[in-house]
Order: C-alpha cells, then sequence, then structure tokens
C-alpha cells in the first residue's frame, strides 16, 4: 500500500482525490502523492498520464484499459470536477482500499 507522510509531523495523510485536482496537495505545496495513485492504478493493469500543471499540482488526466478504452469521461472538466462523480465504481473501490483517507488502515 502505498503511504503518504506529513513532512511536518510525520502522520500518514490520505486523500487519493487530490490527485485529480489542480488544486490538491494544498495547491502542489504539500506532500503531492499523484505518483502513489498512478502506481496504485498501473499496478491493477490501467495505463495513466499525469499532467504537471504548472505552480500548481500533478494531476492525473487519463486512466485507461490495457486495449486503450478511456475511464476519464468525455466532457470531464479534469482538475475541477469530482473524481467520485466520473470515475468507475472499480476505481473509487480500488482506491479507497489501497489509499484509505487519512492513512486509515481498512484492510
Amino acid at each position: 500500500m502505498s503511504s503518504l507522510t506529513c513532512r511536518s509531523c510525520g502522520a500518514k495523510l490520505w486523500r487519493w482525490t487530490e490527485a485529480f485536482d489542480k488544486f490538491g496537495y494544498d495547491d502542489g505545496d504539500g506532500n503531492v502523492g499523484t505518483q502513489g495513485v498512478v502506481d496504485v492504478l498501473e499496478s491493477a493493469g490501467y495505463r495513466c498520464k499525469a499532467h504537471v500543471w504548472g505552480w500548481h499540482n500533478t494531476v492525473i488526466i487519463s486512466i485507461t484499459t490495457q486495449d486503450g478504452h478511456e475511464l476519464i469521461p468525455e466532457g470531464t472538466h479534469v482538475g475541477y470536477d469530482n473524481p467520485r462523480e466520473y470515475l468507475p465504481g472499480e476505481i473509487i473501490a480500488l482506491l479507497d482500499r489501497a489509499l484509505p483517507e487519512f492513512g486509515e488502515d481498512l484492510s
């Protein structure tokens, strides 16, 4: 399981949704965990593309299946829309299991 550790206090922090938010991880100034989210998805067989958004966060802009089917629906305002509202349920469940919010071990 990927983890994110606070540089100040050492606490484990979790919020995978921030990997899809232009202003996530304190607008890119905090502990950016986008690569950990990408790692979880790619370990499960998906392909991901992330974009460094200028001075902002690194944001996942594409998730595809092995056969190239895009899982982020066309028309999604990537970086602004809530990923829990547009990602397929199996992706949300995978990320919730692998990266529980605030590091709570749910397994």
